[in-house]
């Protein structure tokens, strides 16, 4: 009976991301030069595995994204935002978070 109940908290320990969690990162996306430019980097940042929900600011030029760190990471982010030509850095207010 012990060994069972061993056996089933190992699994129940495991089989769940115990360090995973729900981060969100600003994004600062300078390139940004007209109203419709928002739609590919929410685009871009929407097919990243992980990323559950995107707001981009076009008179801002920042793009918040909210994520699970166990699938994704901000320098995927970055690369998703960049590969759509969109080069981004995490923005000033997020790195005095940090």
């Amino acid at each position: 009976m012990k060994t069972r109940l061993a056996l089933v908290a190992f699994i129940v320990l495991f089989s769940t991301p115990v360090w995973a969690a729900v981060q969100t990162v600003t994004l600062a996306v300078p390139g940004m030069t007209c109203a419709a430019c928002p739609i590919t980097v929410k685009a871009a940042l929407g097919r990243v595995e992980g990323v559950s929900h995107v707001v981009v600011s076009y008179p801002d030029r920042e793009a918040v994204a909210t994520f699970e760190d166990s699938l994704t990471s901000v320098e995927a982010l970055i690369e998703a935002t960049t590969n759509a030509g969109y080069p981004s850095t995490p923005s000033a207010a997020q790195a005095g978070r940090e």
